[in-house]
């Protein structure tokens, strides 16, 4: 028998000889735990295939499947080792997350097992001791609860223990209901039960609150344009688009006022020890308030400047300030200004992300760091999962070789959120075998591993589907960063061909098209069980069709317009029906918004 584990565990032995299960009712425990921890132990007894209690009781060996000796085994935090033997299974630990990370090993163990599981020796520990998951709420999906306790569950079981909610506008502050009267928030109640449901699963639960830049949600109102660097708008740098209003706090008294409120509301709700203030992407900085002032004294020193006075209030708030790293990182001698009870979160999406370059120079001047890469998922359609595995590799053995304290997989929701959660799913799964064991995870069985962790549910196991859609984008490859061409032709004006589409011939967009058409083929055969994700490969590869139809159009190719329109509602149609089965229904009038342009853009 060969132990499929997702994570890969760092050593595995495995004897020809066999420990039955039959008669084996009990988890004995050598030591009393904390009532965490043996919360943690029932749930997994109750998830077994046999009924088991636990005891203290000194039973004979035949009846006890699993002992757990806590406070015994590798001192690395996280670390377990696991022994069958003819007496039953041991369980060794030194602390309370090793028992848990143990147990989800077991878990899987089991989970293959029949009558029986070979004699076998399971020695691990994680590579990172921080492996988080940061999702965005706020562009535009608010996850139903339901939906987040999910995906708690399953993070966990692959030894995550870190969530942030990437948060601009989807909290309710009860001074500023105008912000989020339309967003379905999270609300401190809320906030509350998930940090309890995360502690149960040894996951910490940062807050996360962006305080700098990308407060567009905000300034976009005419009540607090007087907090923006432009309230009139400004150029955007990527699409040489005019924004009718601000994204950039004006780094002054008034904004730091209304942080020190936030703060003050939102941090309570939370006992860990981080807060991430963002402060990426401050693209107007220097253009409006601070002008003279950056033309003075340099616009990176002015950003330094404002993001250590937010760093004041997030120590004053008792927390250690996480922020992203790419204004720094642009101008590396910034660096030595940093202080050093921070954390810098190194990101980057792309699978040639110079992670090696940026990891160097934040090790060199000491700086704490995260390496941040991301699922791939987002402006993508049907995922990107090429890009995904060497960018989620490149972060975990750069970060690795330069000390970083954690890594964090990112899955962000930019331009409408239209990518469904499964597509996210591959990019979860290799980041967490990434950052618990970069080396075992280098010939990742990507299929199998969905298969076991997140669709466990689908009795069909239909993951080679979600794969197979995630590589389309590799029959056709283009300049595209951070998107591929499905997800653009989406929401193309049809007015002038794509630079990143013209150098891709018909035969290829033909060949996407045939591809799209077989797997929307298989789904509709073998993927019965379960509606949700059948629904939302359709949808998905529908979506990805219509782009290239709309090409197709513009090159001349006899296609009906009325038709592409047609498809196109439909479209619409499910992708509503779809979002509200995982999300609340804030940010769907937003998503919708996109695809309508969208159909304008037909005539």
């Amino acid at each position: 028998m060969t132990l499929k584990l997702f994570p890969p565990a760092k050593k595995v032995k495995i004897t020809a000889a066999e420990l039955s299960l039959a008669g084996r009712r009990y988890i004995r425990l050598l030591k009393p735990c904390s009532d965490n921890l043996t919360d943690a132990i029932r749930r997994f007894a109750e998830c077994t295939t046999v009924n088991l209690g636990l005891t203290f009781g000194n039973l004979d060996a035949s009846q006890v499947l699993l002992t757990i000796d806590q406070g015994s085994g590798p001192s690395v935090a996280g670390s377990y080792e696991l022994k069958s033997g003819s007496t039953g299974i041991l369980l060794r630990a030194r602390n309370e997350s090793g028992v848990y990370y143990g147990l989800a090993t077991l878990n899987q163990i089991l989970e293959q097992a029949d009558s029986s599981v070979p004699h076998f020796l399971v020695q691990d520990k994680p590579d990172f001791a921080t492996r988080g998951v940061m999702l965005d709420v706020s562009r535009c999906k608010v996850p139903s609860m339901k939906t987040l306790y999910r995906l708690i569950d399953q993070f966990s079981q692959m030894k995550i223990n870190q969530l942030q909610l990437y948060t601009e506008h989807t909290f309710e502050f009860v001074s500023h209901p105008l912000v989020w009267a339309d967003a379905s928030p999270m609300t401190a109640g809320q906030m509350v039960e998930l940090k309890a449901y995360c502690r149960a699963r040894f996951i910490e639960l940062v807050p996360n609150l962006n305080s700098f830049g990308h407060f567009e949600r905000w300034l976009r109102h005419p009540e607090y344009h007087g907090l923006a660097e432009c309230p009139d708008g400004f150029v955007h740098p990527l699409s040489n688009q005019k924004i009718k209003f601000g994204s950039t706090l004006k780094p002054n008294r008034q904004s730091l006022a209304l942080l020190r409120e936030l703060y003050d509301e939102y941090l309570p709700l939370f006992d860990s020890s981080n807060f991430n203030v963002g402060g990426d992407e401050p693209w107007e900085l220097g253009q409006g308030w601070s002008r003279k002032k950056c033309d003075k004294l340099g616009t990176a020193n002015v950003y330094i400047d404002f993001l250590a006075k937010i760093q004041k209030l997030v120590e004053s708030g008792g927390k250690r300030m996480m922020f992203w790293g790419d204004i720094v990182l642009k101008e590396p001698e910034m660096l030595q200004h940093l202080t050093r009870d921070l954390i810098a979160l190194n990101w980057g999406y792309e699978g040639n992300h110079p992670f090696k370059k940026e990891c160097e120079q934040l090790a060199a001047h000491n700086i704490p760091f995260y390496v941040c890469p991301g699922t791939s998922s987002w402006n993508s359609i049907i995922g990107r999962i090429s890009n995904a595995q060497a960018n989620l590799r490149n972060a975990a053995r750069n970060g690795l070789k330069y000390g970083a304290e954690g890594y964090l997989i990112t899955d962000w929701g930019d331009h409408g959120h239209h990518q469904y959660l499964p597509f996210s799913y591959p990019g979860f799964l290799i980041g967490a075998c990434q950052s618990w064991n970069s080396t075992g995870s280098s010939r990742l069985d990507l299929v199998e591993g969905l298969n076991s962790t997140f669709l466990k549910s689908a009795a069909d196991t239909s993951a080679d589907l979600l794969v197979e859609l995630g590589k389309v984008s590799d029959i056709a490859p283009s300049s595209l960063r951070n998107a591929t061409i499905f997800n653009q032709l989406l929401f193309w004006d049809m007015a002038k061909e794509p630079e990143s589409t013209q150098s891709i011939p018909n035969k290829q967009l033909k060949q996407c098209e045939l591809v799209l058409t077989d797997i929307r083929s298989q789904v509709k055969q073998r993927v019965g069980d379960d509606r949700l994700f059948r629904g939302e490969l359709l949808n998905a590869t529908d979506m990805a069709m219509h782009g290239i139809h709309r090409l197709q159009v513009f090159r001349d190719k006899r296609i009906p317009r009325k038709r592409l329109r047609k498809d196109l509602v439909k479209v619409m149609g499910r992708h509503k029906n779809l979002w509200l089965q995982r999300n609340r229904a804030g940010g769907l009038e937003e998503s919708m918004s996109h695809l309508q342009r969208s159909l304008h853009m037909i005539n």
